[in-house]
């Protein structure tokens, strides 16, 4: 509570913990760059240019589309529906902040590529797993829907693991 007697309100810069669509549509956006680019690149730089470059174009498009469906949809102005676009956005962007450092400190602690790109893929399956079950517990799941929830969460990571490996 804040000295004022109201809650006060969580520190969440990337929207990783209150982004819902966007950070689901990120972790799963930059685990489709990390399944689809592993194989492929030779270095560190290369895979992170990947992933950085698959979610920043996909955010791109996101923002774009967000701000001309606003303009349509509610008449707003494109500059008003741009900056409410960045913003309701970020969270996409933010996903990508954890499976990249995944792969990093992977890659830092003396993991081969290959090996750094599993674990981070695996961190995407994490995320999905918890985001899933978070929200089925804020939907007022009981146990056995959270559960089931995170089952879907993490059945859609595990759909681009299967897509790594068909392609590796």
């Amino acid at each position: 509570m804040s000295p004022h007697g109201r809650p006060r309100a969580r520190r969440d810069p990337l929207g990783l913990v209150t982004g819902g669509e966007g950070a689901i549509t990120g972790t799963v956006v930059c685990a489709a760059a990390i399944a689809a680019s592993a194989g492929h690149v030779s270095s560190l730089g290369h895979l992170c240019l990947a992933i950085l470059g698959t979610v920043g174009v996909y955010w791109l498009a996101h923002v774009h589309a967000v701000t001309i469906g606003s303009a349509l949809t509610h008449r707003h102005h494109p500059v008003v529906a741009f900056r409410h676009a960045l913003v309701e956005n970020v969270p996409l962007a933010g996903a990508s902040v954890v499976p990249l450092l995944a792969l990093l400190v992977c890659r830092l602690a003396g993991a081969e590529l290959r090996t750094a790109s599993w674990i981070a893929l695996i961190a995407t399956i994490g995320l999905l797993t918890v985001y899933s079950y978070v929200a089925g517990a804020r939907g007022g799941l009981d146990a056995r829907g959270r559960v089931a929830s995170a089952c879907v969460g993490a059945g859609l990571g595990i759909l681009v693991a299967l897509l790594k490996l068909g392609l590796h």
